[in-house]
């Protein structure tokens, strides 16, 4: 009876020593992971949640203040609101413009026999294009005196739109800016359209299906995880939407050429203003570094917010069948 104890003790001990160098092992190969997920992402949102309670300029110690920042940005700063529209318009029209669009010229330069690499060039280079420089052309563009698309417009007969100087217009100009560079979606939806089978479209078409119907029940299901991470990510970076907006609120309303003059962001009437154009507006411009935590925050609560439900709704990407 003791000889067999010991021998399970030992058993025991020996799978335990076992287990002990696998899960060493697995951190080990996990560690470049586990120090950049704690570098750069949780000790950040640590951060930003502490400070989001403080009173902290940047040069004194952070002084505690309660829920201070989180009643002065949600009922007393006047940005914040017009920023948080502005933002929520760009996450469901300007993502979903792009990947429409996307799409639509993935599916036809796919659809072309001769000259597709030209064409296939022609609308990715938009893309490669830096992002102060594309924004500086579209305002002269659609510059509403002496912009080309207005004189076009004007000669046709078609009222001009103020475009970067009308509240009305230039989150649609903004849109369009962004359609303009979508070669990375182009490329990825080309990817993806290109590796549904053949066989599929065949059967498809031999059962009398339309293009409608061999897109919707054949396309459509086999590129819909593409489109969903289009869309995720898409949202992603339209909560971090800064440069452009930015530069064409500086231009449009004629400062950025005018060094030391102070510019609020959001030209004109706020309706270029967004979340993280007040993150650097309150933190680095005003040094309330608590209150732009606070807004940090709720941009990274509502990515989390849209992604989660985009994820809960894949399913809806993938038509029934009749």
């Amino acid at each position: 009876m003791t000889t067999h104890t010991m021998r399970s003790k030992r058993r025991r001990s020996a799978l335990a020593a076992k287990r002990r160098k696998s899960a060493l092992r697995t951190a080990a190969f996990m560690s470049p992971w586990l120090v950049g997920f704690t570098v750069f992402f949780a000790y950040p949102l640590v951060s930003t949640v502490y400070f989001s309670f403080m009173e902290y300029d940047g040069f004194q110690a952070p002084v505690f203040n309660g829920l201070e920042n989180w009643s002065y940005v949600f009922t007393d700063y006047p940005a914040f609101w017009p920023a948080m529209r502005n933002t929520l318009w760009l996450v469901v029209v300007m993502v979903a413009c792009r990947v429409v669009f996307g799409l639509g010229v993935g599916l036809l330069i796919t659809k072309i026999r001769t000259g597709a690499g030209v064409f296939r060039t022609l609308f990715y280079l938009p893309y490669l294009a830096p992002p102060v420089a594309a924004t500086l052309a579209f305002v002269f563009l659609l510059n509403p005196g002496t912009g080309p698309v207005n004189s076009v417009l004007a000669d046709v007969g078609i009222p001009a739109p103020g475009w970067f100087m009308d509240p009305t217009w230039s989150k649609p100009a903004l849109t369009a800016l962004a359609v303009w560079g979508v070669g990375d979606l182009m490329v990825i939806f080309m990817a993806a359209l290109l590796d549904v089978p053949k066989e599929q479209y065949e059967a498809a078409e031999l059962d009398g299906a339309s293009p409608w119907q061999r897109f919707r029940y054949v396309t459509l299901p086999n590129i819909s995880p593409i489109v969903m991470f289009a869309v995720v990510t898409g949202v992603i970076q339209t909560m971090q939407y800064y440069t452009q907006p930015l530069v064409a609120g500086k231009v449009a309303s004629g400062i950025i050429g005018n060094s030391g003059q102070q510019f609020e962001p959001g030209y004109p009437e706020k309706s270029t203003l967004t979340l993280p154009q007040l993150v650097y507006n309150l933190g680095f411009q005003r040094f309330d570094y608590g209150s732009a935590c606070v807004i940090a925050l709720v941009l990274f609560a509502l990515a989390m917010a849209f992604t989660a439900l985009l994820m809960r709704r894949r399913g809806g990407l993938v038509p029934a069948g009749d």
